[in-house]
């Protein structure tokens, strides 16, 4: 998880971080919106199919309807390949963009066909297919991306204005020969309208997905550290184990606690106390991948879930992380003095150490308390457990 504070008196930092890739637990809930996308696209095209069939069937306007029947046909298609591919399980942090630009260009193809069968009008006065446009650009709060809620919805006023713009230089919408307009007269007014509402749409989807990011962090982070919270890791320990079960894919975890931490607490106050968790997750971060998932368990304890990770890479990093806290001494605030502290680690790596979460979690706690019991300081895994059983107390 990676995550940074962004000043609101920094415009370039503001506008960069509007780009900024999601933290990993908000691409996983914009594949849940994705799936919901799916299923609804593929409903409402289902549905509307309905309305140029009757229309064919009930009014005389037959190259309209029939236009509007075939659009609809081709969006079911689409939306119907959609679905499978989601329900089959395939998704990328793409597909989140290329869905809602699908969804945005749907409406502009249904449009643009009127311009091309020339019947303008049709298109720049459209009371039904234009407003399918704020479907499309709401749909975009669920992939809890706000680079997708600004490129769908830019993508939207940019295709729009280029219809009223190709409608304009083709014709004079306004002429006589169009009489008795029965989608009305063109103007210049309404479509700038149009674009404004479109623009606002915009915003305040990115709005309410900035509003979601934050209500999101708050229920699945540790407010000291910034880390995860016990709840999403264990959600997240399901998952992970699920889905190693499932596709035989290796996974690590491994259980963290500081050595004599109460001491620590105890000689040099809370806020030295809070200082070094605060210094703690800071390294943590810098030490594993984007991927991993790292939480605070409780208290002084840490935990991280290590995906398509051996008991051997596991052993290395984890390693690798005790080296780089043991090292540098840890500033105890309001004091002229530094403290260095340590480490002990459990690793239970799947399906060695178990076949579901609660078998894992329950060697690498017991491969932690050995490790204390051993002296702190070190790392215990089962290749090391192994060698301990016939190691002398």
């Amino acid at each position: 998880m990676r995550q940074a504070s962004v000043s609101s008196n920094d415009p370039a930092s503001f506008w960069s971080s509007l780009w900024k890739r999601p933290d990993p637990f908000l691409l996983e809930a914009g594949a849940a919106g994705e799936k919901l996308v799916a299923r609804v696209r593929l409903l409402l095209t289902a549905i509307l199919l309905a309305i140029p069939v009757a229309s064919l069937w009930y009014e005389r306007e037959i190259w309209e309807n029939l236009v509007g029947l075939g659009v609809t046909i081709a969006a079911f298609l689409v939306a119907l390949l959609w679905f499978w591919l989601v329900q089959q399980g395939f998704y990328r942090h793409w597909l989140g963009f290329a869905s809602s630009l699908l969804d945005v260009s749907l409406v502009s193809a249904a449009l643009f066909v009127f311009v091309l069968l020339n019947r303008p009008h049709t298109a720049v006065n459209s009371k039904v297919t234009f407003e399918s446009y704020f479907l499309a650009i709401a749909a975009t709060c669920l992939r809890h991306d706000v680079r997708i809620c600004l490129l769908a919805g830019m993508s939207a006023i940019a295709q729009y204005a280029l219809i009223v713009a190709s409608a304009t230089m083709m014709w004079d919408l306004n002429s006589a020969q169009f009489s008795p307009f029965a989608y009305g007269y063109f103007n210049w007014s309404v479509q700038i309208s149009r674009l404004v509402l479109m623009f606002v749409a915009t915003l305040l989807s990115t709005s309410v997905v900035f509003r979601v990011q934050r209500l999101l962090r708050l229920s699945t982070c540790d407010r000291m550290t910034g880390l995860f919270n016990r709840g999403h890791f264990d959600e997240r320990l399901l998952e992970e184990a699920s889905r190693a079960s499932r596709y035989h894919r290796p996974l690590a975890l491994a259980m963290m606690d500081i050595d004599h931490f109460k001491t620590f607490n105890d000689s040099h106050g809370h806020s030295a106390g809070d200082e070094a968790l605060r210094m703690m997750a800071s390294i943590m971060r810098a030490s594993f991948r984007q991927s991993d998932v790292i939480a605070r368990y409780g208290g002084e304890e840490f935990v991280v879930i290590l995906p398509e990770t051996d008991s051997a890479a596991a052993t290395e990093k984890v390693e690798r992380l005790r080296l780089s806290i043991e090292n540098p001494p840890i500033p105890v605030p309001g004091l002229d003095v530094a403290e260095r502290l340590t480490i002990s680690a459990g690793l239970a790596c799947f399906p060695d150490d178990g076949s579901d979460a609660a078998q894992m979690l329950r060697a690498a706690d017991h491969r932690l308390f050995e490790a204390k019991r051993r002296g702190r300081n070190r790392i215990v895994s089962r290749e090391r457990a192994d060698s301990l059983m016939h190691a002398p107390d």
